[in-house]
Order: C-alpha cells, then sequence, then structure tokens
C-alpha cells in the first residue's frame, strides 16, 4: 500500500485526506439521517392526540424540540398555535427551513471532494508527464526508471482520484436524495398538524 501512495507522488496525499473526509461524512450523514431517529414513527399520532384533547403545554413542546427534527418542526408549529394560520405557517417554513439547514449539514463538503477529487487526479496526472519529459530531456534516450515514475505517478495519482470521487458522488446523490424524500414527509405532517390545530381551534370555539 505504501509503495502505491508513493508512486503516485505528493497529490496522493490531499487525495488520501479527502477520502477520509467522504468516508466520515457518509458514515456520519447515514447514523443521523436515519428514519428512526429523524421521523420517528410514533411521534404524529401522540401530537394529533395531544391536540385533540388540549394536552399540549409548554413543557410537551420543550421535550418535543429535544425529541428529533421533526420534533422540533412540530414543536414550532405548536408553540404558535394560538395565532392566526398565516402566521402558524410562517412559523412552520421558518423552523423548516432550520432543521433542513441541518440535515444537509455537510452535504455541500461531500458534493466538493466529489468534485475535487478527480481534478487533484488530473493535476497528478499532468505532474507524472512532466516527470516524464523531464526524464526525456536529461538523457537522450531517457532513464526507463524515470520514465517509468512518472508514467505510474500519472496513472496511480488518477486512479486514486477516481476512486475517491466515484463512491463520493454516490454517495452525495442517495443522501440528497434522502433529505428530499424527509422534507417532503415533514411538509405532510405539518400541514396535517396546522388541520389539526385550526379544527381544534374551531372546536373550542363552538363549545364556548
Amino acid at each position: 500500500m505504501w509503495e502505491i501512495v508513493r508512486a503516485g507522488g505528493p497529490l496522493m496525499w490531499p487525495i488520501i485526506f479527502c477520502s477520509i473526509v467522504a468516508a466520515a461524512i457518509v458514515l456520519e450523514r447515514l447514523w443521523t439521517l436515519q428514519d428512526r431517529r429523524v421521523l420517528p414513527r410514533e411521534l404524529p399520532q401522540k401530537v394529533w392526540q395531544l391536540i385533540e384533547t388540549g394536552q399540549v403545554t409548554d413543557k410537551v413542546i420543550a421535550a418535543l424540540e429535544q425529541h428529533s427534527p421533526l420534533g422540533r418542526l412540530l414543536a414550532a408549529g405548536l408553540a404558535n398555535r394560538h395565532r392566526p394560520h398565516e402566521v402558524l405557517m410562517e412559523r412552520l417554513e421558518d423552523a423548516g427551513r432550520h432543521v433542513v439547514h441541518e440535515l444537509e449539514r455537510f452535504l455541500n463538503t461531500l458534493g466538493t471532494i466529489a468534485g475535487i477529487s478527480p481534478l487533484l487526479g488530473l493535476l497528478g496526472t499532468v505532474t507524472g508527464i512532466i516527470r516524464a519529459f523531464d526524464a526525456i530531456q536529461a538523457s537522450s534516450m531517457g532513464d526507463p526508471r524515470a520514465l517509468s515514475g512518472g508514467i505510474a505517478e500519472a496513472l496511480v495519482c488518477t486512479a486514486a482520484g477516481l476512486c475517491v470521487a466515484i463512491p463520493s458522488l454516490i454517495s452525495y446523490r442517495y443522501l440528497r436524495g434522502k433529505v428530499e424524500g424527509i422534507v417532503v414527509e415533514m411538509e405532510k405532517h405539518a400541514l396535517r398538524m396546522a388541520d389539526a390545530l385550526e379544527a381544534a381551534g374551531a372546536a373550542a370555539a363552538s363549545g364556548d
């Protein structure tokens, strides 16, 4: 392994660094974006029951904020349950933007790694070819060892850059799609909660 890294030249080190960062981001996001951590199945039903029974309190809202990303969104709606519908929807949109920003954390970095890794490999190809031409200029016939070193640097660095870029791009697209799916589900729950709050308010008004 060390021989391959050394053959790839100095640009192998930033490529290796990119691979480590990309792997860490993918593992962290896969752990964080699990459905049970982001969209707990039992949570919406519990919130609807609290709304229907009128048991929504500041303590309940505070607990929801600490529960999950979906909980933070629903908590924002419950905190503004007594406000007009338009204000409630604005608060939900604001809270949704903050939650989405957290869900997308590090994804831009992963996309950047997917973009620059092949460029680093290409740069390594150029430096390797330059080394090979320098070897040809140094002697009329060229030093076979110097030539092979330059060619090896060009090929190894290109291959390393692609090996980092391809899985990084696949992971980026997958995680981006997963976040988009989560956002759609959160929007559905937020709209349903807004309807439930409106219905509960209408029922309370008619009861008075």
